[in-house]
């Protein structure tokens, strides 16, 4: 199938496992399966954020991949969790680093992401900065060119001490730019016959506007939106959705872009540009009704926490919310996230043995959402996801 007649099928090939899911009496706002989202690539298999974990998602079912986008010196959008490349400890003060008895920085074990620690010549980089209010020790991602990062910058396990054999894969993976994870999509897309879709998030664009903009260069989400237009067309129907944490940012794509947007909610806190904004509302609040009107406005559908779709109490799960619901009687999507398969990441009646590495009933936890009528889901284990998909529609 030729790529331009492989987008133009992307509203039917969207719901992805629908075909799969003949007779399955799915609660989607849509009545398709429930989209299967690689949360940063197969990231439970592969250092997160790498060409190699995204294809690897790709492969093992994912109908969408996520790159999560920060900003380099020269204003390239690359695949990050965090600006950090790499973070280190903090003293209590916030303004002084911990160091080991020889000196050097006490490395954050799970929020460090790249080998840029370990790189002498870099070390004069080693920053202290506020990020949305907060103060966070580290190698940043915008004080490095993209020449810099692709030349000895290279991924590591960022859960590096949960998940002990992915840091087999350490140190050989560069840090792939926006526009390599639109190509292998497309290209993944043309050899399969499927389309694969990106749903890029948009990291902190408070603090990076900031940084664009004492730099005299465009937003983070002006590039972000050239090249998916570029790539996909400014059509809502594209194999596309945007995401992020702050609202302001999404509201001025929305003018921007046919492209469909998604708030993400978390469970606690509030989104940033409110706390500078001085709006009081919380991640809570933009989850109830009139939360939901709001958020209508501007996004097609919203990323909840599991807490906010099924919460646990005790390590347990309890009665669904009504948030599906009252977000489907709005047509808005619910996608949730994260689902892991590792014990630590379950509720207490799905995890199995006492290793909180060793992986438990993901594919029940997931039942149990679907059931609740979530449309997706971000997993960093698609291969789970999708056989319980199958499963399901069996």
């Amino acid at each position: 199938m030729k790529r331009r007649t492989l987008l133009a099928a992307a509203p039917a090939l969207l719901g992805l496992g629908a075909a799969r899911a003949q007779g399955a009496a799915w609660k989607t706002l849509d009545g398709r399966a429930p989209l299967l989202i690689g949360h940063r690539g197969a990231s439970g298999y592969r250092p997160e954020h790498t060409l190699a974990a995204y294809a690897l998602a790709i492969e093992q079912g994912a109908d969408f991949i996520e790159p999560d986008l920060v900003l380099s010196k020269d204003g390239v959008l690359h695949a990050r969790h965090e600006p950090m490349l790499a973070r280190v400890e903090l003293e209590a003060d916030g303004r002084t680093i911990k160091r080991s008895a020889d000196g050097r920085p006490e490395l954050h074990r799970s929020d460090t992401s790249t080998n840029v620690w370990q790189l002498e010549k870099y070390a004069d980089r080693l920053a202290i900065k506020q990020l949305d209010g907060k103060p966070v020790a580290g190698w940043f991602a915008e004080d490095f060119t993209a020449a810099e990062l692709r030349a000895d910058v290279r991924a590591q396990e960022r859960l590096r001490d949960l998940r002990l054999a992915n840091n087999a894969h350490n140190d050989r993976h560069p840090i792939p730019t926006l526009a390599e994870v639109i190509t292998l999509a497309q290209q993944r897309s043309q050899a399969l016959g499927r389309v694969i879709g990106i749903y890029p998030e948009t990291k902190h664009p408070s603090y990076f506007k900031a940084f664009m903009d004492a730099a005299g260069q465009p937003r983070m989400e002006d590039l972000l939106l050239a090249q998916l237009h570029a790539a996909y067309g400014d059509k809502r129907e594209a194999p596309v959705f945007i995401q992020s944490f702050e609202v302001g940012n999404l509201q001025y794509l929305r003018s921007r872009t046919k492209l469909r947007l998604v708030q993400l909610l978390s469970a606690s806190g509030r989104p940033y540009d409110f706390q500078l904004a001085g709006d009081m509302r919380s991640y809570q609040d933009l989850a109830r009704a009139a939360g939901l009107d709001f958020l209508k406005g501007h996004a097609d559908g919203i990323g909840a926490h599991t807490q906010l779709i099924v919460p646990s109490a005790g390590g347990r799960l309890q009665a669904p919310t009504a948030l599906v619901r009252e977000a489907h009687a709005r047509g808005l999507l619910v996608h949730g996230w994260t689902f892991r398969a590792e014990n630590q990441f379950l509720p207490a009646e799905f995890a199995r043995g006492a290793s909180p590495a060793a992986l438990g009933d993901m594919a029940a936890q997931l039942r149990v959402f679907i059931e609740a009528g979530m449309d997706g889901f971000f997993t960093d284990q698609p291969d789970q996801g999708r056989a319980a998909l199958d499963a399901i529609s069996r």
